[in-house]
């Protein structure tokens, strides 16, 4: 299947079940949300090593925001409701608390109907007030308000907690560093707009793909060698012949569905002159749910 002049190889994208949180952090300005989002999302690429899969799902004006201030919508992934549970009230409490100006609200408050687990956030990080914390409950929804030297940090109580999914992706191979660069950039730019999914590596892009396993003993990812450049000729090499380049957008999302159409966003974007082929990661159908067929996402 071609798109112009890229081919879409006949391969597909293998993605897992994961829960994720939704947090919405305000600030009185710009700044202050873009402060505490970089903090709060930081060493948040892959839950091979970090405590959670998290970045800004989208930002938000201060007319769509709770408390009338500007605001981040933040989507956190992770294997478990028990591992957000011990990654979140951390990642709060460390980096967005100290932060000037910040609130942190529940991004899913329960709805009749959807499936949900709860966790607790402001529930742990309220003991920082030393006993001078107040609680503050309008409506069903209870806050912590913690004292703090700019005022108080208000923070909900709780998170709530929803199955979604995680590693939808595209391989991009470019005929060079910079061009594959710019259409990594050109696909993360077009999935930003999105709702419901998140591109959680380093400006949305995946240097070091890696696969299953390893020879070393203990470890349990280990580089993708069939899409590095510089171990052609030494093992079973998936790049086509013109690619000097690839790189890896992985997509998680609330949804099997968002994920999709991220997917079919991102191919689209990819696409184009001087990027020979676009393939997608998978450990062949054994480890992962979902499946996402690229040849299917562009005839649906």
């Amino acid at each position: 299947m071609q798109l112009g002049s890229t081919t879409i190889v006949d391969t597909f994208a293998e993605a897992f079940r994961m829960r994720f949180a939704r947090l919405i952090v305000s600030a009185i300005d710009d700044y202050w949300v873009e402060a505490a989002t970089r903090e709060l999302c930081g060493y948040g690429s892959s839950v091979i090593q970090c405590d959670a899969e998290i970045a800004v799902e989208r930002w938000l004006a201060p007319d769509q925001s709770p408390d009338g201030r500007p605001a981040a919508v933040v989507l956190a992934f992770g294997f478990s409701k028990d591992a957000l549970a011990k990654a979140l009230p951390k990642r709060v409490g460390q980096c967005v608390m100290t932060c000037a100006t910040t609130a942190v609200y529940d991004g899913l408050p329960a709805t009749d109907g959807v499936e949900q687990d709860r966790i607790p956030l402001g529930k742990h990080i309220r003991f920082f007030g030393d006993g001078f914390q107040k609680s503050k409950k309008p409506g069903e929804r209870r806050f912590w308000r913690i004292p703090v030297m700019d005022g108080e940090f208000l923070v909900e109580e709780s998170l709530g907690v929803q199955k979604g999914v995680a590693g939808g992706n595209i391989i991009l191979q470019g005929t060079s560093q910079a061009v594959a660069l710019a259409a990594a950039r050109r696909v993360v730019e077009a999935v930003a707009p999105l709702s419901e999914v998140i591109t959680p590596f380093p400006g949305g892009v995946v240097r070091s793909g890696s696969k299953v396993g390893s020879r070393y003993k203990g470890m349990v990812a280990s580089t993708n060698d069939a899409f590095c450049p510089t171990l052609r000729g030494r093992v079973e090499s998936e790049l086509v012949p013109q690619a000097q380049c690839a790189y890896e957008i992985v997509i998680n999302g609330t949804s099997e569905q968002a994920v999709a159409d991220a997917m079919r966003v991102a191919l689209g974007a990819a696409a184009g002159e001087g990027i020979p082929a676009i393939s997608a990661g998978n450990y062949g159908g054994k480890l992962g749910k979902f499946h996402y067929h690229l040849h299917q996402l562009l005839a649906d």
